[in-house]
């Protein structure tokens, strides 16, 4: 079988090493277009390995049905894909293309799919392999995933000791389906689910009067991207690491204890122990931060 990665990053080089691995039949790598001087993962390892690598600005166009007929693929592999692929392009492939999406689907379609699930307080989450449509994440689902999202799993946590190594997993599971002609193809309830936009800085805002819980699965959705901020003076500053405590005796967004290498927040309903912060270039721990401020209980965040 001919087959086409598309992807980027790490995760889409993972996928490729695997197939490569396997001694499958791999023709061409298609992947973002270069950003400044640092080249893509899958790009540098395709090349390697020398694979035809295209970087189309855009897939909307004919240029890129054509070029990608001439391949003559059976089935494109799609490992991370961000640029919108119409129809025309993943239809190209005698057998369409596969997808992977790193939720349940239809819940949280969207780009920021793992920090949602974090965010909103949920126990579990997946991954899809689906065959893309001209929807958003909405075509036909080949196969699922489920995992749990750990009390203290962060977006980080839960992407790299999940999500990644069961995902390059399922993306080859998916293939062996294909090419045993039995792959799944089970429409998603179109009003069924959910669908939420990149998770930005506007969204990572913490808001101190709600209950410790709320701000605590903030924090974790969004450690390391975007960074859930907070301010202090008008200076803003990030937290990544944390604990969540049952009880503080403050007002919402005030310190209200300074340990070694930590400091606590009061919440609406407790508080959260904060261990790594960014408050310029670099992040520091919270104990540098507390020396560098000269943070003392009283002082308050969110103003």
């Amino acid at each position: 079988m001919r087959l086409i990665i598309h992807g980027q990053q790490a995760f889409g080089k993972s996928v490729l090493e695997r197939l490569v691995e396997r001694g499958e039949n791999v023709v061409a790598a298609y992947t973002a277009p270069d950003r400044g001087s640092r080249s893509d993962p899958l790009k540098e390892f395709a090349e390697s390995l020398g694979l035809p690598v295209m970087q189309p600005l855009s897939f909307k166009t004919p240029e890129v049905v054509r070029q990608m007929q001439k391949l003559k693929a059976d089935l494109c592999i799609m490992a991370y894909v961000t640029l919108f692929v119409p129809s025309a392009v993943l239809n190209t492939p005698r057998l369409g293309s596969i997808q992977y999406h790193p939720s349940l689907l239809p819940d949280h379609k969207g780009p920021s799919s793992i920090n949602w699930p974090i965010i909103q307080g949920k126990t579990e989450t997946g991954l899809s392999i689906f065959w893309p449509d001209d929807g958003l994440d909405t075509g036909p689902i080949l196969l699922q995933k489920k995992v749990s999202i750990d009390p203290d799993d962060t977006l980080g946590s839960l992407y790299f000791n999940k999500l990644y190594p069961l995902g390059v997993d399922a993306m080859i599971e998916a293939l062996d389906l294909v090419k045993a002609g039995n792959a799944p193809k089970i429409a998603q309830d179109p009003d069924a689910g959910s669908y939420e936009s990149w998770c930005s800085k506007d969204d990572a805002e913490i808001d101190w009067n709600k209950p410790a819980g709320d701000v605590y699965n903030l924090i974790r959705g969004t450690n390391p991207q975007p960074g859930a901020w907070t301010t202090r003076n008008g200076n803003v500053i990030q937290i990544f690491d944390c604990r969540k405590s049952s009880r503080a005796s403050g007002e919402p967004g005030e310190v209200v204890k300074l340990g070694e290498t930590s400091f606590s927040i009061a919440a609406l309903d407790g508080a959260i122990e904060v261990q790594r912060v960014r408050a310029g270039a670099a992040k520091i721990s919270a104990g540098e931060y507390v020396e560098q401020e000269h943070l003392e209980p009283g002082n308050r965040f969110g103003s």
